[in-house]
């Protein structure tokens, strides 16, 4: 796994040393508005992250990349993370604190992170689920080229009702 750098941004591999600092930013409450909660303490987001560092899933079939994404400061703001499956496959996620929210940050580094999906691990499909009122992740993902998943994708069946699939199907070169 690679650092991956932007003009305002650098993507950078999760650690267990990065729960810390982390831990500030995914205790920002206006994020979790749609889904999820903050991380239960400190010490659960290390063992998370300890876990992650692996990159890959218990039966090696799955790639998990996962990146603190960084201002020019050093000041960590968010993260983008994927599932790599052998299908060439990848379900991407973000997550960025609120105070950067609206600057084309998130664009900036979902979009890094997907050039580097598609050119160092092979991904040609990539999926997205988000709640239907998340609005603001759904904008991002459409300037990012990502549609609505056909209704009869597999994933339209796991998924909750309130939800959406987008993808991006990606050619080969």
């Amino acid at each position: 796994m690679r650092t991956v750098e932007t003009a305002a941004l650098t993507l950078e591999p999760q650690a267990q040393q990065h729960a810390a600092e982390m831990f500030v930013v995914l205790s920002d409450p206006a994020i979790y508005e749609y889904e999820n909660e903050p991380p239960a303490s400190l010490e659960a987001l290390r063992r998370r992250y300890a876990a992650l560092e692996s990159r890959c899933s218990p039966d090696g079939r799955e790639q998990w990349l996962n990146w603190v994404i960084r201002l020019p400061t050093g000041e960590p703001i968010g993260y983008v993370q994927a599932t790599v499956y052998p299908d060439r496959r990848a379900a991407i996620a973000y997550e960025l604190g609120s105070a950067w929210w609206g600057r084309g940050l998130a664009r900036q580094a979902v979009e890094a992170m997907v050039a580097e999906l598609v050119a160092q691990h092979g991904a040609r499909r990539l999926t997205a689920v988000l709640k239907q009122r998340n609005v603001r992740s759904l904008r991002l993902l459409e300037r990012l080229g990502f549609t609505p998943a056909a209704a009869d994708d597999p994933l339209r069946q796991v998924i909750d009702d309130d939800e959406w699939v987008m993808q991006r199907e990606v050619p080969d070169e």
